[in-house]
């Protein structure tokens, strides 16, 4: 089984031409190459880069980014895209705290652990609810729908919180951001799980047939009887989803909630890793795979910089600089 046809539907409406998905292969390929150059450049020049720690640390600060970016994949495999999920996982990791450190949640630490975890997902994925009606029903443009939620989500954040800096010590939920299975993060076996069950559903359900149609041409789609509007407000409840999800990890890893930190510049790592990993910024693609490749791809280059010496600011520059390159690389083969 080639690696995208994981993300390919099974025949029928959204089915990629046997040229594309060649294509396709080549570009996986291509990102599996360098993501191993990239590997044994760190093997020869960054210190400890083998050690069990230095994986952790990896893993850990990859998952968050590996987790909104699935849910990128999907709205960019629309035709759109969310700039919110950095506000969305503000938002959501104000909520935790607030939530088990309230008087209730200490007189109920079960209960209250429960609603800190559901609540915050189920505020995030009503964001994103409000970010597809606005694209599906109002037809307002997906870079300025949701550029209304980037602006006043944060704010939201930070009126939750006071404009502070909210410290705790909660085990349970603690546990979501520091806890260990067979030695790695539990949040990078969450990354991982994630992954596969969003490249079923893209690959085996009727929704990821109709989200690719969707994005491959909309009229047709709906032409095709395909429910666009449906599509569109699922994708971005999704995306939403993952990024609260995202922000609960980063809450917990930390155990603080900066409103004015959380999924800051989130929208950028998650953007560069779907394009990266093989998303098309016209739609109709989710290469779910590869988008977990692009994840540690820009992780990797980021640790190699800073691990060797390079100021943390400038890994901002050469994301950018991954992004121009991979969606100049997406041009030249649409036009070939």
């Amino acid at each position: 089984m080639s690696p995208e046809s994981l993300t390919r539907p099974m025949g029928g409406v959204g089915e990629a031409p046997a040229p594309r998905r060649s294509r396709a292969n080549r570009r996986f390929l291509g990102l599996v190459a360098v993501l191993v150059a990239l590997v044994l450049l760190n093997v020869a020049m960054t210190p400890n880069f083998l050690a069990v720690q230095t994986l952790a640390v990896n893993v850990s600060q990859v998952a968050t980014v590996a987790i909104v970016a699935l849910g990128m994949t999907l709205v960019i495999a629309t035709g759109g895209v969310d700039l919110s999920v950095g506000a969305v996982m503000a938002v959501a990791g104000a909520l935790a705290p607030l939530i088990f450190g309230s008087a209730w949640g200490l007189a109920n630490p079960g209960l209250g652990l429960a609603a800190a975890i559901a609540v915050p997902l189920l505020v995030a994925m009503a964001c994103g609810l409000f970010n597809g009606a606005l694209v599906s029903l109002l037809g307002v443009q997906p870079i300025i729908a949701t550029l209304i939620l980037f602006i006043s989500g944060r704010g939201v954040a930070q009126v939750l919180t006071n404009g502070n800096l909210q410290t705790f010590s909660n085990p349970g939920f603690g546990w979501l951001g520091t806890g260990r299975v067979l030695g790695l993060p539990v949040q990078g076996w969450i990354a991982l799980a994630l992954t596969l069950v969003v490249a079923l559903v893209v690959r085996r359900t009727i929704y990821g047939r109709y989200l690719l149609s969707v994005g491959g041409n909309e009229k047709a789609a709906a032409l095709a009887g395909t429910p666009v509007a449906r599509v569109k407000i699922a994708t971005y409840a999704i995306c939403s989803l993952l990024a609260g999800l995202a922000g609960l990890i980063d809450v917990a890893i930390n155990s603080a909630s900066d409103a004015a930190r959380v999924g800051n510049l989130m929208e950028l790592d998650a953007i560069a890793a779907a394009v990266v990993g093989g998303a098309a910024l016209s739609g109709g693609r989710a290469p779910v795979l590869g988008t977990l490749l692009g994840a540690v791809f820009i992780q990797l280059v980021g640790y190699t910089l800073i691990a060797n010496g390079v100021p943390d600011e400038a890994t901002l520059i050469v994301t950018a600089g991954i992004i121009i390159v991979a969606v100049y690389l997406q041009d030249n083969r649409r036009r070939l």
